[in-house]
């Protein structure tokens, strides 16, 4: 599936060729505090499907319990997370946050990971009241 996305401020814009099925939420505790939230949902899609179309990120190199690194780029104006990918001059994937791509509606996650650091009242929200608004 095609998709289009951008930062907050959309100095950053991009594009990629996206497989719904590996849209992801994680838990893990570096996701948890790079966003500020209880977790992450992402898609993983090949190096050779995207394409950044606009603005240069910043990026910030973390190493995860595995040791492997990662540069996780966001917009230096706005500060939006706009994708990981290792830390390497060849990066083989990107891993798209669903929250800057305009189709976000129609990718649903498939799976979760990490869930040994999920916050447990962020399992189940579904009780919640809702408003459609503040």
């Amino acid at each position: 599936m095609h998709v289009d996305g951008q930062c907050h401020c959309g100095n950053i814009r991009y594009e990629a060729q996206a497989d719904p099925s590996r849209v992801a939420i994680c838990h893990c505790t570096d996701c948890q505090v790079l966003t500020g939230s209880p977790y992450r949902v992402s898609v993983v899609v090949p190096a050779s499907d995207f394409r950044l179309l606009a603005g240069e990120p910043t990026f910030y190199v973390k190493t995860a319990e595995s040791g492997n690194r990662r540069a996780h780029a966001f917009c230096p104006v706005c500060g939006t997370p706009v994708f990981a990918r290792p830390d390497s001059d060849t990066p083989q994937t990107f891993t798209l946050r669903i929250g800057g791509l305009a189709q976000r509606a129609s990718l649903p996650p498939r799976r979760r990971i990490w869930c040994r650091s999920a916050v447990d009242w962020s399992l189940d929200i579904g009780a919640l009241p809702a408003s459609a608004q503040q």
